[in-house]
């Protein structure tokens, strides 16, 4: 019996077009797979074509809330990518109508069509959150493996990379506020990730490389705290700014009016989610539930991003710098 070859092997990735996504299709198209990706706006997505082969990568209609089109954006696929995700509600864009209902059709349509699935979460996810985000998370991880049990599930911490909207949005921020919040007292650690690692995992799970019905946690090689990577972020893009300590109460406070920005810079249940770490748990370390585990050595922050930051100093990339 010959082998099948990554070139015959369709997958469907819903939401390529976002920051992740496009390095998921890259990570893809690099193994050779063929790539149909599923998005709200497939005019918009045609950036991704460049990164394969002429008819490597294409781009269909598909909208999680609506299950016809996530059935059809099926069809014929033989491993479906779950990536769709959304950090703040806004009119129709729930987190339950995204994050789990969505996720669940995407699995019914994994059943219903014998395909292999990968969804990715996050590590805050937990049915027990104060955070509806987290709670969505867990309530769709819960769902996908109900309907198909063999699904491998991706839980990244914040991931970094050159469009991502956590250290851009702070290094952004510290460019024209004489200060940042530290929410919290700044102390809930993070573990960052880059953006290709994570790509790399789930092109490893597509691989057959990953165990299913598996939740694997992806964190970079370093914990930091909240405080830790403003000061970072200072420290790069070269700007003396004020670190002050912002309580929860009033954090939230705060956010109940920045909630209303066509793009909040803070809602209230960001706020509920920062009350948790975001770290990899020790059980995912000890069972190899890891991008180590995958052999996958993960990219340090300080080897990223500076590379994209550098646009937030005051001179841009022409500063002179003492040796």
């Amino acid at each position: 019996m010959t082998a099948r070859s990554p070139y015959d092997t369709l997958v469907t990735v819903y939401g390529g077009s976002g920051f992740l996504g496009r390095h998921v299709v890259r990570a893809l198209a690099k193994r050779n797979f063929r790539i149909r990706v599923a998005v709200r706006r497939p005019e918009l997505a045609g950036f991704l074509q460049p990164l394969g082969r002429v008819g490597q990568i294409h781009a269909v209609q598909a909208n999680l809330r609506h299950a016809p089109s996530v059935e059809t954006a099926a069809r014929d696929a033989r491993i479906l990518i779950n990536l769709v995700g959304i950090l703040f509600e806004r009119g129709r864009q729930r987190f339950d109508a995204v994050h789990t209902y969505g996720a669940e059709q995407v699995a019914l349509a994994a059943n219903a069509h014998g395909a292999r699935m990968v969804h990715v979460s996050a590590i805050g996810a937990d049915p027990n959150s104060p955070s509806a985000y987290g709670r969505s998370k867990a309530n769709a991880e819960q769902l996908v493996l109900a309907a198909q049990p063999s699904t491998t599930i991706m839980r990244p911490s914040i991931i970094f990379g050159p469009e991502d909207e956590f250290f851009n949005r702070f290094a952004a921020l510290a460019r024209l506020s004489p200060m940042l919040p530290l929410i919290g007292g700044g102390l809930t650690r993070f573990q960052p990730v880059f953006v290709g690692d994570v790509a790399a995992a789930i092109a490893d799970a597509v691989d057959g490389k990953t165990r299913p019905g598996t939740i694997y946690e992806l964190g970079g090689p370093d914990v930091r705290t909240f405080r830790e990577l403003m000061q970072f972020v200072l420290t790069t893009i070269e700007r003396n700014r004020l670190l002050v300590s912002l309580p929860f109460f009033l954090a939230r406070m705060q956010a109940m009016f920045l909630q209303y920005l066509p793009k909040p810079l803070l809602t209230p249940d960001q706020v509920e989610l920062l009350r948790s770490d975001n770290i990899v748990s020790e059980a995912a370390t000890s069972e190899a539930r890891t991008l180590q585990g995958l052999s996958i050595e993960p990219e340090p922050m300080q080897a990223i991003v500076p590379s994209y930051l550098w646009r937030f100093r005051k001179a841009g990339q022409f500063r002179k710098r003492l040796a």
